[in-house]
């Protein structure tokens, strides 16, 4: 049962209908700072590579200090919204502030969140989202390039961006924070860097408020530790390292740095993910046994994963010695399309004896859908990067033929997508709804 102010709260959120851009969870956030004076104070953390200002907004003088920060990917644009609405509440309420100081970041990768503009006002289908996404590679992304050490991986290549976030955690030693993440499909499933029983009981009641699943299927990575349904604790690139050694690949192929949750440890810091799709599959929280052995679906899946890796890599090698832009699309498909065929292998672990059991619904689902959407991402860069050649004046024969051939196959993708299921686009209000009372939850249990 959620508590009465906590469900009180999660009633102020309006019924959004789009996804905000920079500019405008900027303004938000400028507009709130002088319309409270007194209480709320903007200023500029850090800058992009691209020379874009990064905004915080300090609202409350509590002696905890919480760190909440919209935008680590750039896909994922939910926090936009929940940060302004979270602003916008604790300046008109000083009860919510608590004994915190709140630091509220509008967005950690304004460069990468404009590339993902395209699709924030809709229409809200899989194929208008992948034609427009973006996601950084590996060591382009904020979340992902905290320094790491361990083994033979060593990473201090630290972006602008992370350094911001950096600066922010020393300054501030936060006792609680989160960067406002979500997924695509599924259920509703969250990280926390520590277990937390009773955060935990609150954070799995709150998507049934909205009819939503608790995600029930696979984890993002096999090496990732499960605390509940739905409830998992923070990956860990040690974790990740030995994983990934133990099946004979190169871990630094995949590892590119440390988090920001790992980063706060050293604060002991309580940090929270709350991670909530676009799309619900309606069997995403099913855990009730099929017909299928979870060891052949996890093979097929591990199939599929090589054959989009080789239909992707054949047009990628196609066209190598033409393309002329270095474009943040190309360096995203340089990155993504060879990491296809070492989850292909990883997904080779179906061989192990614990495997050899009927799948649950959920299981099912998830290795489906996680090939469904690796497609349309990666597929959909990748034509960004040719088109962006032939924009630029680079049609080269060898471009406009795989961007042809390419086009053809990513249409039967997005087909195959949207085939059969009952995946249903989930408001936009809930979302925001659910990732703003996840924030006050943890908040609240962290200085409990």
């Amino acid at each position: 049962m959620l508590d009465p102010i906590l469900t009180g709260e999660l009633d102020t959120v309006p019924g959004y209908d789009r996804f905000p851009t920079v500019d405008e969870v900027h303004e938000s956030l400028t507009r709130l700072a002088a319309a409270h004076p007194g209480t709320a104070e903007l200023r500029r953390i850090g800058t992009s590579r691209l020379g874009e200002p990064m905004l915080c907004l300090t609202v409350g003088d509590g002696p905890a200090h919480a760190i909440v920060a919209a935008g680590p990917h750039p896909n994922e644009p939910i926090g936009g919204l929940t940060v302004v609405h979270l602003a916008s509440r604790l300046c008109a309420d000083p009860a919510l502030r608590g004994s915190y100081t709140w630091h509220i970041v509008g967005c950690l990768d304004p460069d990468g969140t404009r590339l993902n503009e395209g699709w924030f006002a809709g229409p809200y289908t899989k194929a208008h989202y992948g034609r427009n996404f973006y996601r950084p590679a590996g060591d382009e992304q904020v979340e992902w390039t905290f320094p790491f050490s361990y083994k033979r991986a060593y990473s201090d290549r630290v972006m602008p961006e992370t350094l911001a976030l950096m600066r922010l955690i020393d300054a501030t030693r936060p006792t609680f924070m989160t960067t406002l993440h979500n997924s695509e499909l599924g259920g509703v499933f969250y990280y926390l860097s520590r277990p937390e029983p009773a955060l935990q009981a609150v954070l799995s009641a709150l998507p049934a408020r909205y009819g939503l699943p608790l995600h029930a299927g696979e984890p993002e990575h096999p090496s990732i530790t499960r605390l509940g349904q739905g409830v998992f604790l923070s990956p860990r690139m040690d974790d990740l390292y030995d994983y990934t050694e133990a099946l004979g690949q190169d871990p630094a192929t995949l590892i590119t740095g440390a988090a920001s949750d790992s980063y706060a440890a050293r604060y002991g810091t309580l940090c929270l993910t709350a991670e909530l799709p676009y799309w619900i599959d309606p069997s995403a929280g099913d855990t009730t046994p099929t017909a299928d052995v979870y060891a052949d679906l996890v093979q097929a899946q591990a199939a599929d994963l090589r054959s989009t890796h080789a239909v992707l890599d054949e047009a990628l090698r196609g066209v190598a010695g033409d393309v002329v832009s270095a474009s943040p699309f190309l360096r995203a498909s340089r990155y993504f399309v060879p990491l296809l065929a070492g989850m292909a292998t990883t997904g080779e672990r179906a061989g192990a004896p614990d495997n050899d059991r009927p799948a649950i619904a959920a299981e099912r689902s998830s290795c489906r859908d996680l090939v469904h959407s690796f497609r349309l991402r990666f597929g959909g860069m990748l034509l960004r990067a040719l088109e962006g050649e032939i924009a630029i004046g680079n049609g080269t024969p060898a471009i406009r033929r795989h961007l042809g051939a390419l086009s053809v196959t990513y249409d039967k993708w997005c087909a195959d997508a949207e085939d059969g299921t009952a995946d249903r686009t989930v408001p936009i209000g809930h979302l925001v709804a659910l990732q703003y009372g996840a924030v006050l939850a943890g908040a609240a249990h962290a200085v409990s």
